[in-house]
């Protein structure tokens, strides 16, 4: 499962800085300006001495439940989000803190939490925190400089590879004294560093060396953050509770937020399930992503008496990439035109007006709802970025950005559809007299989509009849959710359905999604397996972007190369949030402008749970 702290949303947002005292400090270090935070291109918003964020209420009332779905999967077996292996619950990210924090309303900044304040050295080669002397674990153990090293050491050895390829620079972290810590980094790029290993869960040194930690688990890991796990069911749910002696739940960072006393997630085989324990109350709170539900399924007397209340929030963020990905490893898929023509073959069109109720916008940028997507052709800065490869690139990336065709709509456009059959043509896959494509490989053309939920089904179905039409073999193949995720993290796959979504200030993760370097490193987000040194090249330009205009130079010049790459076919976005949830919550007037703000900044109403259970 990817976590928050293998996303660049989580990492992401700047790195705060600290004045420090005391004489175990070195000249060098003493003479680093220490402040409390630090943004990426530009100034804080909040002062030193802020007491909350704007958008949160100081004064919300703590207590009560929040019960939502559990996420995307329909099961779990671990409590350890930090390997490979297994299926985390969802919700383990309340467990841990981290030495900083992002605020809801800024693109790229962080705040003390485990630090006080931090400094990054004037050449870039180093971040040095200092750590509040009260932070505690969970069992009331303090935290330390130590755990902090542990944990660096341990998840970029042990963890995740994606936690290695996001800390491939960072050398290595050492403890000055009880309470700071320095990390080293290596080469240029090192621009994103610091907010990397700001971002990191920490963990107990003490607690792991009695207990394997590359090992998948059910027992209750030890953290020192706001909750601790309570009750749960492996695969069918899994309680959070907040902790009355939580270290740090007065600092400007926390006040209010963590206001449930429970967290609870429920776990269900699939969506119309779900949906149901919504309607029926089993659970609170869900936000929907299925269009169709959310235009006719909510017609429903919970919802007319206004005991489900239905909202729909703004999305500011990047809308991300979702897609159906093609495996470049396969053969089949090596060809740029056959992918291209698989993308002419779906129909957007069709599929938002007879599916959707035309609720979707289609997606053609890997950086979809905001600056960051190519727009027509190439501005004068970005080809400066792009005319060192012109040899290497098609010609078609110093034109208009690729965007998919529009369809008449009718779900068969033949235009389109004879298009496809030119492109395979042309890539050597002939329709046969018996109307098969087969390839100069003399290998059949045909394509299984994977999925483990049977949502999609109205979707992919009509994408096989087009497919078929133009000769190319398709099915649809179910499994349930742990082969699927087992087959993912192994591309195992022909093409998945998937989304991710980049942060505002997008940065070394993108090796993860598209660098050559994690092609075939078992469970990256490289599902496409893109090997481009141009790619390569271009992911180093947005690291070492030294503004926010060069940064967005910088990933026009890459979403462009990855478009016209078609290794995807591009499916839809909504630049909203559409939530249901049982009227016993209320929230600040204002959300946060980049986040959902659900759960973290709302509380349990108990005037409004007393006038429900009344009815």
């Amino acid at each position: 499962m990817m976590t928050r702290w293998l996303s660049r949303k989580c990492f992401a947002v700047g790195i705060a800085a600290l004045a420090l005292t005391g004489g175990s400090m070195s000249l060098a270090a003493q003479e680093l300006e220490f402040r409390h935070g630090l943004s990426t291109f530009g100034d804080l918003k909040y002062p030193a001495d802020f007491k909350h964020f704007d958008y949160v209420n100081p004064s919300a009332p703590k207590g009560g439940r929040f019960s939502t779905n559990g996420g995307p999967l329909s099961t779990f077996d671990s409590f350890n989000p930090f390997i490979l292996k297994g299926d985390a619950a969802t919700g383990l990210t309340l467990l841990f803190d981290s030495l900083m924090t992002g605020s809801g309303d800024e693109l790229d900044a962080l705040y003390g939490l485990v630090a006080k304040e931090a400094a990054v050295a004037k050449d870039g080669k180093s971040v040095t925190f200092r750590m509040r002397p009260e932070a505690k674990f969970s069992n009331g153990t303090p935290l330390t400089a130590e755990d902090v090293v542990f944990s660096f050491d341990t998840l970029k050895s042990k963890g995740h590879p994606n936690f290695r390829i996001m800390m491939r620079d960072v050398t290595k972290a050492e403890a000055l004294d009880a309470h700071t810590v320095r990390f080293t980094f290596t080469g240029d790029l090192t621009r994103d560093l610091p907010m990397t290993v700001a971002g990191l869960p920490i963990l107990s040194k003490a607690y792991y060396a009695t207990r394997e930690f590359d090992q998948t688990t059910l027992e209750p890991p030890l953290g020192s953050g706001a909750y601790v796990i309570g009750d749960f069911r492996p695969g069918a749910q899994v309680t959070y509770k907040r902790r009355e002696d939580y270290w740090a739940k007065d600092l400007p960072v926390n006040v209010g937020t963590n206001n449930f006393d429970e967290i609870r997630f429920e776990y269900y085989r699939d969506r119309t399930a779900e949906l149901e324990g919504l309607k029926s109350g089993t659970f609170d709170f869900r936000e929907e992503f299925t269009a169709r539900d959310w235009a006719t399924a909510y017609d429903v007397p919970p919802v007319k008496e206004g005991r489900i209340k239905l909202l729909t929030l703004p999305d500011e963020t990047p809308s991300g990439a979702q897609g159906f990905f093609f495996n470049t490893r396969r053969a089949k898929f090596a060809d740029p035109r056959v992918r291209k023509a698989l993308d002419y073959a779906f129909d957007f069109e069709f599929t938002n007006k007879n599916i959707f109720y035309s609720l979707y916008k289609r997606t053609n940028s890997y950086f979809e709802n905001s600056e960051m997507k190519a727009v027509g052709k190439p501005s004068p800065e970005e080809l400066a970025l792009l005319e060192p490869f012109r040899d290497k690139l098609p010609k078609a990336v110093f034109e208009e950005a690729y965007t998919s065709p529009v369809s008449d709509g009718s779900g068969t456009d033949r235009n389109l559809l004879r298009e496809a059959a030119r492109l395979l043509d042309e890539a050597g896959c002939k329709l046969t007299k018996d109307r098969v494509r087969v390839c100069a490989s003399g290998d059949v053309l045909d394509i299984e989509f994977l999925t483990f939920e049977p949502t999609f089904d109205r979707v992919i179905a009509p994408y096989i009849k087009n497919l078929q039409a133009i000769g190319v073999g398709a099915n649809i193949r179910r499994v349930d959710s742990a082969q699927y995720q087992r087959r993912v993290k192994a591309f195992d796959f022909d093409v998945v359905t998937s989304r991710f979504v980049m942060s505002h200030t997008p940065g070394v993760e993108m090796r993860n999604y598209w660098g050559s370097e994690n092609a075939n490193v078992e469970g990256s987000r490289n599902l496409a397996g893109i090997k481009d040194p141009v790619i390569d090249a271009l992911i180093d330009k947005v690291i070492a972007a030294k503004s926010r205009q060069e940064l967005t130079t910088a990933t026009r010049a890459i979403d462009r190369v990855l478009r016209t790459g078609n290794y995807w076919v591009p499916q839809w976005y909504k630049a909203a949030h559409n939530i249901a949830h049982w009227d016993k919550f209320s929230y600040p007037p204002t959300k946060p402008k980049y986040s959902r703000g659900a759960p973290d900044t709302w509380w349990y109403d108990a005037g409004k749970a007393a006038k429900l259970r009344a009815n």
